[in-house]
């Protein structure tokens, strides 16, 4: 009986460990999501406006349309590339947050 409330025992610690570092995983991972989607707002942001001051320089319909053009190419491929990049980070938040319970479900199989 005394074997088994300490073998409870040294699992719940065990767990509980396993879920502090998956819950550091998790923290970190969002932490860098959240960077990288403040920078990208950032950037976004600064391109819109220049497109904009761009516009209001523009001389005549066709250069508006070819400035806005390039400006709506410009920011999908950002966009793409971003989405890309946070997609890539969310995959490898899951990873880590997983990684401390391998070894618990190791054991349970």
């Amino acid at each position: 009986m005394t074997q088994t409330y300490e073998d409870f025992s040294k699992y719940g610690k065990e767990f509980a460990d396993t879920g502090l570092k998956s819950f550091a995983s998790l923290s970190k991972g969002a932490q860098a999501i959240a960077t990288e989607a403040g920078e990208y707002t950032k950037k976004s942001f600064e391109a819109g406006s220049a497109a904009v001051e761009k516009l209001f320089s523009a001389k005549s319909l066709d250069k508006a349309i070819e400035i806005q053009t390039d400006y709506a190419k410009q920011s999908y491929e950002a966009f793409v590339a971003e989405a890309t990049k946070i997609g890539d980070l969310y995959a490898e938040l899951a990873k880590e947050a997983y990684k401390p319970f391998e070894s618990i479900v190791a054991k349970a199989k």
